[in-house]
């Protein structure tokens, strides 16, 4: 006789049942184990398609902000030569003036101005003909009082400078609008 014909068949029974649960529970927990596996592989793998597209994105990103940078800087710098090109205008045109006004001071130089060859308030004409040692050919002229003819060269200084103002502005506008 055996040991194990001296258990009772309802012990056996039981005993079967207990390892067959064991096995099921064992097996379960195998598979579960299998899942989790499988499962962790696929979220680690997703972890790093996620982790590589970001860096991509990070990285693009940087070389566009790189790229504008670059781009303002240029336009930075053509916008510095262009204010430097239209301050060296303006103060040459300013040296020009104020050396012209000092020669109309010092009479150094006299400002004229062509007369009409008739005079329709006086009735009286002008002769058309130069006397004789007279440089100018033509029509007579007539010399403008200095201080006159300073209260016009202000005037055209004043034209001039905004002209040139107007100028940097156009320019400046193009500069900024036009993409490069």
């Amino acid at each position: 006789m055996r040991l194990f014909d001296l258990i009772p068949v309802q012990y056996r029974i039981a005993a079967v049942g207990l390892l067959l649960v064991m096995l099921a529970a064992g097996s379960a927990g195998l598979a579960w184990t299998a899942q989790d596996w499988r499962y962790g592989k696929q979220l680690e793998r997703t972890a790093r398609l996620h982790s590589d597209t970001l860096r991509e994105l990070t990285q693009a990103a940087a070389t566009l902000q790189r790229n504008e940078q670059d781009k303002r800087y240029a336009l930075e710098q053509r916008l510095h030569k262009k204010d430097e090109t239209h301050y060296k205008e303006l103060t040459d045109e300013q040296t020009k003036q104020a050396l012209l006004r000092d020669r109309l001071a010092t009479a150094d130089l006299r400002l004229s101005v062509v007369l009409a060859a008739t005079d329709d308030i006086s009735g009286c004409s002008v002769p058309t003909t130069p006397a004789t040692g007279c440089v100018v050919h033509g029509t007579t002229r007539a010399q403008l009082d200095r201080a006159h003819a300073q209260r016009i060269i202000g005037i055209t200084d004043a034209g001039d400078q905004g002209l040139i103002a107007l100028r940097a502005c156009q320019d400046y506008a193009k500069e900024v609008s036009t993409p490069k």
